[in-house]
């Protein structure tokens, strides 16, 4: 079932403690609790903040207002289904209110009845959900050991994907190093935590006002500091709730989970559609990555959904694809050349790698096979007559 987010507004004790009761064992989350609904000011700014996927609401004392007050409800959350909860079922009541704009008309006993309306609006939701992520992709880029380039590699592939005309989040995950915010010179002072922290608070427009922009087509959610993270205790449902809301908005969700595979990074992989595994070809990276190549298809992450990138390769290598892939277990999705001096220099100057970089056009043509762009072609050097 859909876990749904639920705001209340019941003064009636017996009608109140029948509903808890009802939510019990469902994948439901109260965001807002309200007793005084005689008084629904306070009700309505909540509800016009956080937009909640369900209202319950307690009639009992509308008779006179009945109207008024759900129109103000779906004004505050137009999006949101409208329960109206009473302890009576005559028909005059009932009418009035699914004239008002209510959804659903519930009383006593409300057990059966109200688990029916949340599931009804829970499948609404999945179907809603899985249709508007038709078009939606996670990507996630991990390093083999320290140094590999994974964060470089997220970083210029969500560049490039926004230059293709996609709407993308590149969002740092690497609650260690978290070296996104510096590559990238973002300005905000928010980080993926405050989001973690706030998700009571967590709708779109709340979620701009954490992100950096600046970049056309990307956004970028910074990593915490390494002091803000020791003192954190990672709720990991939280991280994959805030990559669920992302993920809708984006064309591309760009995640960087830093070396190796912690706790958090195995935890968030279920939400990703695809996963980069970066190394580079000393032996110690290449043991690490069949390592984690392992780990990852024995806890169930299919082999088709991991990548391979084979990174700073030099011009001589003594070792071929076919042995590489066998000792690995996977295939080399891609080899990327060894651009160390471009890089230097491009980050001495606070800048990411020009497009004429050897690097660039690799990751360039990564990022168009990604967006399903065409590849360019090379301008013919020879005049054509006609």
């Amino acid at each position: 079932m859909y876990p749904l987010t639920l705001a209340m507004a019941i003064g009636n004790e017996e009608l109140g403690a029948r509903v808890r009761a009802s939510l019990q064992d469902l994948p439901m989350r109260v965001v807002i609790e309200h007793a005084d609904t005689q008084e629904l000011t306070p009700f309505l700014e909540r509800l016009e903040r956080i937009r909640p996927e369900v209202v319950l609401l307690d009639i009992h004392n509308w008779e006179n207002s009945l109207e008024d007050s759900i129109a103000q409800v779906k004004a505050a959350a137009p999006e949101s289904m409208i329960v109206c909860l009473h302890t009576s079922a005559a028909p005059e009541t009932i009418l009035a209110a699914m004239r008002a704009g209510a959804h659903e008309y519930l009383y006593p006993p409300l057990e059966t009845q109200l688990r029916q309306a949340l599931q009804r609006k829970a499948a609404e939701r999945s179907r809603n959900r899985q249709a508007s992520q038709s078009g939606a992709r996670s990507l996630a880029f991990f390093s083999a050991k320290g140094g590999c380039g994974a964060t470089t590699l997220a970083c210029h592939t969500a560049v490039e994907l926004g230059r293709h005309g996609q709407k993308v989040l590149l969002a740092d995950l690497d609650l260690e190093a978290g070296m996104i915010a510096f590559l990238m010179k973002t300005k905000t002072p928010y980080s993926v935590l405050d989001a973690v922290n706030n998700l009571q608070r967590l709708d779109l427009s709340y979620w701009k006002g954490l992100v950096s922009n600046g970049i056309p087509g990307v956004e970028i959610i910074p990593a915490t500091n390494s002091m803000a993270c020791r003192q954190h205790t990672l709720q990991l449902d939280q991280f994959r709730h805030v990559l669920g809301f992302v993920r809708s908005h984006y064309d591309f969700t760009v995640v960087d989970l830093g070396r190796s595979l912690n706790y958090l990074a195995l935890h968030v992989l279920e939400e990703i559609d695809t996963a980069f595994l970066v190394t580079t070809l000393d032996v110690p990276a290449l043991h690490q990555a069949k390592h984690l190549v392992k780990m990852l298809m024995e806890r169930g992450y299919g082999k088709d959904r991991i990548r391979l990138l084979l990174n700073k390769v030099g011009k001589r290598v003594d070792v071929t694809a076919e042995e590489l892939e066998k000792m690995l277990g996977i295939d080399i999705h891609a080899s990327l050349p060894d651009d160390q001096q471009a890089l230097y220099e491009s980050y001495a100057e606070g800048r990411l790698l020009g497009r004429d970089t050897a690097l660039a056009r690799r990751v360039g043509q990564l990022a168009r096979k990604l967006a399903g762009v065409p590849e360019e072609k090379p301008k013919s050097k020879f005049l054509r007559f006609g």
